[in-house]
């Protein structure tokens, strides 16, 4: 604890240790690796401590090797954008799309979402990024709504940068402008441990990009520790139910009542309820039954490129 005028700070400390001689046979290799130990340490949670191995040093390479590539990756054309449909579970018809970021390595190696997007918003680039993905979610759709004579939805994740970044109201206005897409059919999704993380600044933020007239989704709901307190102030659309929740229906009793239990709190907050990870009939049925409104998953179907979506909706919706 140090003391500073009226306010007491609390201090912790990551450490990283390397051994000599196992870890190094100078100085600067010893402190090399333990310096890779005390960020291991870091990641592990803070306030915690590492022995160097030889597996973090290839594991530190491994990591600044994909930092690199990524960097340059959008100017390369490198990022594509998949789609997958939301279905409304009453009538089985098509009634938007979510937004999925993916990389096309030009070495062909694949990389998931899951290992590239947390470096992207590491390096701050996930911002660019994702502005860059809202725009080419925003252009698609305003072809594909015209082409169906339809009015799908778009919904298209935010991260923690770009939900704490001070432009991103302007962004999303100057994206709506310049691609046409009335601010009605696009929804921005932000998980509940980013709201919950800062309800007072988070609430300000929603309020802002609700003013740009667009829809507002609380994704990942369930797994975080929202206060029903603060959800009701949020000015929310929809709340989607984890695919973890979702995945185990029918098999676990606990997760039947955490769904039904999101499932009516969504409708008595006056929200739709989209579940995520839909794959089987009998998870299909039993949200079916218990007033969910929408669901995505491999049921229905993949995340789709967009030439790939473009035969989905030929073959599944008449145009209008």
């Amino acid at each position: 604890m140090l003391p500073m005028w009226t306010t007491e700070f609390y201090a912790t400390a990551s450490i990283g240790i390397s051994l000599f001689p196992h870890d190094g046979g100078d100085v600067e290799t010893l402190l090399k690796n333990a310096d890779t130990a005390m960020y291991e340490a870091k990641e592990a949670g803070r306030n915690d401590y590492r022995f160097f191995r030889e597996e973090m040093d290839f594991n530190i390479r491994a990591h600044l090797e994909l930092e690199q590539s990524l960097r340059g990756a959008l100017e390369r054309g490198e990022f594509e954008v998949h789609y997958q449909p939301q279905i409304c579970l009453q009538d089985g018809t098509v009634t938007g799309v979510e937004a999925l970021l993916r990389w096309n390595r030009p070495d062909g190696k694949f990389v998931g979402p899951d290992t590239f997007i947390p470096v992207l918003e590491e390096t701050g680039l996930i911002v660019q990024v994702g502005a860059w993905v809202m725009r080419r979610a925003c252009t698609d759709a305003v072809r594909w709504n015209k082409s169906l004579g339809r009015e799908l939805l778009v919904a298209v994740n935010l991260s923690r940068r770009q939900f704490d970044d001070a432009h991103l109201a302007e962004t999303v206005e100057d994206v709506l402008r310049e691609s046409g897409l009335s601010p009605a059919l696009l929804e921005l999704e932000v998980t509940e441990s980013i709201v919950m993380s800062n309800t007072v600044r988070a609430g300000h933020v929603m309020e802002t990009l609700r003013g740009t007239g667009v829809h507002l989704a609380m994704d990942d709901f369930g797994t975080g520790y929202s206060s029903l307190v603060y959800l009701k102030r949020f000015p929310l659309d929809r709340l989607k139910i984890d695919k973890e929740f979702v995945r185990d229906i029918g098999v676990d009793p606990n997760d039947d009542a955490i769904v039904r239990t999101i499932i009516a709190l969504a409708e008595n907050l006056g929200l739709e309820a989209v579940a995520e990870g839909v794959e089987t009939t009998v998870q299909r049925d039993f949200l079916q039954l218990h007033g969910c409104q929408l669901a995505q998953g491999y049921l229905y179907s993949r995340p789709l490129p967009v030439a790939e979506l473009e035969a989905y909706f030929a073959k599944w919706m008449p145009r209008g």
